[in-house]
């Protein structure tokens, strides 16, 4: 306490408690806002909980299995969507992340232009990828997998760049200065330093499209997805349930192969 006999700490406390409130206010309004704005009330969609609940259970069970022989192409299909777009996307990603980066490009004006690319492509979700190049090529397996390169290809360019402009340039410069070439400095100085990252990076890539593949047929672009739609759209239920447990297994079973896969080369 001062001489006047005010405790100068009082205001402090004050202000704090102001601030507080303030904050609780904030996150009131921040929590508040979207559903005001949006006009939807909270307790409708807790109401609704048990007719959905009802709807699935009376419409979508027992999943029926029956007709499953003849979605097998489309499960490989869905499968070979991923893998094929994701090692064309790994491809070209690496041949622009070089240009992207750094450590290996020199020239300021293309590494502006292919990181310009990159955040182009990659920040265009899949879905509206497959939506324009449907409207442009039509229905078809190769609109779904031009989307699936496409948005791979801008999230691996910037991941294989970074990951370049991250290793240590110490034995590039050193591989510079005795006279090795570009390519000599990419294969034996770069690659051993990298290709861990390549894998995970890529592996993890692999992971998303196999889920973005699925969404791919729900705008005509080929795979299982297209199926699911069409037995929604047909109200075959629980056709439509067998498709969707057959893709949650496919996806599970790609993660386990996966993480062996990334466990045995790492």
């Amino acid at each position: 306490m001062n001489s006047s006999g005010h405790n100068p700490s009082v205001p402090l406390q004050q202000m704090s408690v102001i601030k507080r409130r303030l904050t609780y206010m904030m996150v009131l309004v921040f929590i508040t806002f979207p559903f005001i704005y949006l006009k939807v009330n909270p307790l409708e969609i807790l109401t609704a909980y048990p007719s959905i609940v009802s709807f699935f259970g009376e419409n979508f069970f027992p999943p029926d299995f029956s007709g499953f022989k003849n979605y097998v192409p489309l499960i490989i299909e869905t499968l070979l969507f991923a893998v094929v777009g994701t090692y064309i996307s790994a491809i070209l990603a690496f041949i622009l992340g070089l240009a992207m980066s750094e450590n290996i490009n020199p020239i300021a004006l293309v590494r502006w232009l292919v990181r310009t690319f990159s955040s182009l492509v990659r920040n265009i979700p899949v879905l509206v990828w497959a939506s324009l190049l449907v409207y442009i090529f039509g229905i078809g397996s190769m609109v779904g997998l031009l989307a699936l390169i496409l948005a791979t290809l801008g999230f691996l360019t910037r991941s294989y760049a970074e990951t370049i402009d991250d290793i240590a340039d110490t034995k590039l410069e050193a591989l510079k200065a005795n006279g090795a070439s570009p390519i000599q400095v990419i294969v034996n100085g770069l690659m051993p330093e990298f290709i861990p990252s390549w894998v995970n990076w890529t592996l993890f890539s692999f992971e998303i499209n196999i889920r973005a593949s699925a969404i791919l047929g729900m705008v005509g672009a080929g795979g299982i997805g297209i199926m699911i739609q069409t037995n929604i759209r047909l109200f075959k239920y629980q056709e439509a349930l067998a498709l969707i447990i057959t893709l949650v297994i496919l996806i599970l079973l790609t993660e386990f192969a996966v993480t062996k896969i990334r466990k045995a080369i790492l």
